[in-house]
């Protein structure tokens, strides 16, 4: 006799027992219903099953989690994601062996009963009495696929699934009328194929398809006798049966169910005992989950698509019906991605970076005119293992990146002359360029206050023989951190953010830029995929396009394949066709005899600019064609290293340069992805020479608040060495040596000078 727990009552064992008698009592009551041969239609509305009517008459099938496929642009798969590995078949992919095995012993009457077996029913009652426990249950195949759908329904929801699975009178109920329904509505055949295919058989594998991948790697139409039988075993304890932690209780959990299907007369009993004899024979495939598993070094990219697909509303107004389509999976997502160009990329950070390497690189390509994610991967590979990472340096904190960004040192100076540019300032413009300055102040803001420079803030440039004053064109090339600084503060922060806004411009953590002259230098971090695609603006003559990852998705719903919604890119015009050729011309010059020489492509035009900012803790190379725009940068995550004596791709460097590390990255990666495609033109503007100028034919425009006009020869010494712009305040005069005793600007009284043309 089982022990009564102290106190009285009954034991756990005999409270189980009286449930399942009550529960399959209760199936009987139903059965009643289902099966008007039992003569019971009329106890459904006695007290005995108080509230059946009150059940939703209909139960809704659930769309079934399966993998989701992430495709490149070519159609070749990139990865696979799953929160539960299945692919829904037909049953007719599926091998009349399983069909057969599953139903001998898990419901050997199937094909005889209705929803409820009434003497399985009554034979587990008496078992159970025997026995004084739970030794046996009296479930349907139809039962179970009702109690699988209730499982489905809560997904990875822990209170959901105790619902669904808890041993009640009431969830008892409502299984047997959802049963009943089940049975007048799909059939016996459809209700085989869906239990097949919903039903867990261990190994993270879901539904008959992925476990026949996963036990014999095999498609499910393809097991053998002994086969079906093993995966029909599993499913009364996937973690009892499972063949590979336990091959032997497998083996006769298999053989249970190839003697039970000779009882039955499936196969003969000659068939049981030969294959009783064979060995599992497993050919186990392990499971590829996830975007750690990405070819190609798509794993970023792989990861930047699902944040993509958890962040943006088209998929979902909250983040929770956002999460629920992407783990409901059956997805099909083309992506932006070309394999040509992503190869291209992960080869040419392989050659220049290692991955033990104590500092990374990041590139990122992007398709000027279209916003398309050409190539993205990194030096250091997405895992979680020494010199691995999940961080993905390429993109904003929000989309799985750095919590910042990446300070850009000089290729932010390109935005800088774009908003003069666009504001009327003339390409020949010229500053004093000191090596060492001030910060100028004070430098007017888009809310109607000042910068002030309280702190004696200075700059300087790179080498003390970079002595000005300089034009925009050589400033460009050379990268003089004094012109740029002179040039913000003389047109204010306002016009520079306008031209940033437009161009999508914002820091890693997403807010926007400071307004301070020293964004002009590269201060601030951001990402490569934000300074790629503004990079594209400039190669698509002035249009911006948002960029994106995902070409088109596919969701398998039932046997048909739905079409759903995905972000396009929204390309607006940032600047006019004149300023983005102007700085094309300027950045052209760059890669053809200033700072960024080693990146200039060969086989056709290229424009870019270099970048390396304090104590060398970035690199950066920011560049493009007409047709591909690419940035990559080198440093370290965590910004605790500077990049002076180190070795990186087994390359020494005394001090790391824009041009001599991400440069060449830059090149190889560029060259490899546009092989083969057309080589466009720039439509380039003459900018002339400092020493091309026509000397005494100088129009100062010097006219001022304080009437003060002077001429182009003299005006300059006033006013354009000051960089005009101090609304009242006084600017720090620095030194310069005269070029051929010409000197462009004007005074103007003190407030906003506007410097005239070389005269």
């Amino acid at each position: 006799m089982p022990k009564k727990r102290s106190g009285g009552g009954l034991s756990t064992t005999q409270q189980a027992a009286k449930f399942l008698g009550v529960s399959v009592l209760a199936g009987a009551v139903m059965a009643g219903i289902a099966l008007p041969a039992a003569g019971a239609l009329g106890l459904a509305a006695k007290g005995s099953v108080q509230g059946f009517d009150e059940i939703p008459a209909n139960l809704k099938s659930p769309q079934l989690s399966q993998r989701t496929t992430i495709l490149d642009s070519k159609g070749n798969q990139i990865a696979q994601v799953y929160s539960r590995d299945r692919t829904v078949v037909e049953l007719k992919d599926i091998s009349p062996y399983m069909q057969k095995a599953i139903v001998a012993i898990e419901d050997s009457r199937y094909y005889q009963h209705g929803a409820i077996d009434l003497k399985g029913v009554l034979r587990a009652l008496n078992k159970n009495a025997v026995s004084g426990g739970v030794a046996q249950g009296a479930s349907t195949l139809t039962q179970q696929l009702v109690k699988n759908y209730f499982i489905e329904e809560a997904g990875d929801d822990p209170t959901k699934v105790a619902q669904a699975t808890q041993q009640t009178l009431g969830r008892k109920v409502k299984e047997l009328k959802y049963a009943i329904q089940l049975e007048e509505k799909l059939g016996k055949k459809k209700i085989l194929e869906n239990y097949l295919n919903i039903t867990f058989f261990g190994e993270q594998a879901y539904g008959i398809e992925a476990a026949s991948q996963r036990y014999f790697s095999k498609h499910a139409k393809d097991l053998n006798l002994q086969q079906s039988a093993l995966l029909a075993g599993i499913v009364q304890s996937p973690s009892r049966y499972d063949p590979v932690n336990d091959e032997a209780e497998a083996t006769k959990r298999r053989n249970v169910v190839l003697e039970r299907m000779a009882q039955l007369g499936d196969i003969s009993q000659a068939e049981a005992d030969k294959a009783k004899e064979t060995s599992l024979g497993l050919h186990v495939t392990q499971p590829k989950n996830g975007c750690i598993t990405a070819v190609k070094g798509a794993g970023f990219f792989c990861k930047y698509v699902e944040n993509v697909f958890l962040t943006d509303p088209v998929f979902g107004k909250t983040s929770a019906e956002r999460a629920k389509l992407w783990n409901q999976g059956g997805l099909t997502i083309r992506t932006t991605l070309d394999p040509q160009a992503q190869e291209s990329v992960q080869s040419s950070i392989k050659d220049h970076v290692y991955k033990s390497d104590s500092v990374a690189a990041a590139a990122t390509l992007v398709e000027p005119g279209t916003g398309k994610i050409l190539g993205m991967g990194q030096s250091k590979p997405y895992g979680y293992n020494k010199n691995e990472t999940e961080y993905n340096f390429s993109v904003d904190r929000d989309y799985g990146g750095s919590n910042y960004g990446f300070p850009t040192g000089s290729t932010f100076k390109p935005f800088v002359a774009a908003a003069a540019i666009e504001g009327g300032k003339s390409a020949t413009q010229e500053y004093s360029s000191p090596y060492k300055m001030n910060y100028p102040s004070p430098v007017q803001q888009c809310n109607g206050k000042q910068w002030v420079n309280t702190d004696g803030e200075q700059v300087q440039n790179e080498n003390e023989s970079e002595v000005g004053p300089y034009q925009m064109k050589k400033a460009m090339a050379k990268s003089i951190n004094t012109y740029f600084v002179q040039l913000i503060s003389d047109i204010g922060l306002c016009p520079v953010v306008k031209m940033t806004d437009a161009l999508n411009v914002h820091q890693g953590d997403g807010s926007k830029l400071p307004q301070t002259p020293s964004i002009a230098l590269g201060a601030i971090g951001l990402s490569p995929l934000t300074m790629a695609s503004a990079y594209a603006a400039f190669a698509d003559r002035g249009m911006y396009c948002t960029p994106v990852a995902i070409e088109s998705i596919t969701q398998k719903v039932g046997n048909e394949q739905k079409s759903l919604a995905v972000p396009k890119s929204t390309c607006s015009r940032a600047m006019s066709e004149k300023t983005a050729d102007t700085v094309n011309t300027l950045l052209r010059g760059v890669v053809d005899s200033g700072t960024g020489q080693q990146a200039g492509l060969d086989d056709r035009e290229s424009a870019g600019k270099t970048g390396t900012t304090d104590s060398r803790k970035n690199a950066w190379f920011v560049g493009y064609t007409p047709n591909l725009a690419g940035a990559v940068w080198v440093g370290s995550a965590k910004q605790n290293i500077e990049m002076t004596n180190i070795t990186i791709g087994g390359v020494y460097h005394s001090e790391v340069y824009g041009a001599d590390t991400p440069g060449p990255i830059w090149k190889d990666a560029m060259t490899g992805a546009l092989e083969g495609k057309p080589s466009e033109s720039f439509n380039l503007v003459d900018i002339p020479d400092e020493n091309d100028h026509d000397k005494g034919n100088g129009n100062g425009n010097g006219n001022s608040n304080g009437g003060d006009n002077t001429g182009g020869l003299i005006g300059g010494l006033i006013g354009g060495t000051t960089a005009g712009s101090t609304d009242g305040g006084t600017t720090p005069t620095p030194t310069f040596s005269l070029p051929d005793g010409f000197i462009q600007g004007n005074e103007n009284g003190g407030n906003n000078g506007n410097g005239g043309n070389r005269g």
